[in-house]
């Protein structure tokens, strides 16, 4: 089976030979329900990390492979969301060491998550939202001006 990518066409071979290239070839199944594994995909063209794309955001190259991340991150923006739930809960966009950013929930009280907060994933997979579930990785001692 030829994959043609770009100008280039090169032989493929292996389990996914016959696939269809990105998330269909095991990126969503690589992490299995209660895992707390969080996988994402980088760019064999450019090298550029990302989380459940078709298609590089880059180069527009379609042959991603599938890595696990450290789970280590940055909350790059944080917010407070009052819909559709009981209570009040935390929205944040986490972006990891592997050069890519999710969208997820921090743990801890609300007012105490910045942007610039280093986190750690505690859960690959919130049971309600599907989405990852971070904690902080330092205690929040900020000094009230």
């Amino acid at each position: 089976m030829y994959h043609h990518s770009g100008t280039v066409a090169r032989q493929t071979t292996g389990p996914t030979a016959g696939a269809a290239p990105g998330p269909t070839t095991g990126v969503l199944d690589a992490a299995a329900p209660g895992s707390d594994t969080l996988v994402f995909q980088r760019c064999a063209w450019c090298g550029t990390a990302m989380y459940h794309r078709l298609l590089c955001p880059v180069c527009r190259g379609s042959d991603l492979r599938t890595e696990r991340s450290a789970g280590a991150g940055t909350v790059r923006h944080s917010t407070v969301v009052h819909r559709n739930t009981p209570a009040a809960r935390n929205v944040s966009l986490v972006e990891l060491a592997e050069g890519f950013v999710v969208r997820g929930r921090v743990m801890g009280p609300l007012i105490a998550i910045h942007s610039g907060d280093r986190v750690r994933m505690s859960t690959a997979k919130d049971p309600v939202r599907g989405e990852p579930v971070f904690r902080l990785v330092d205690e929040p001692y900020r000094a009230w001006t």
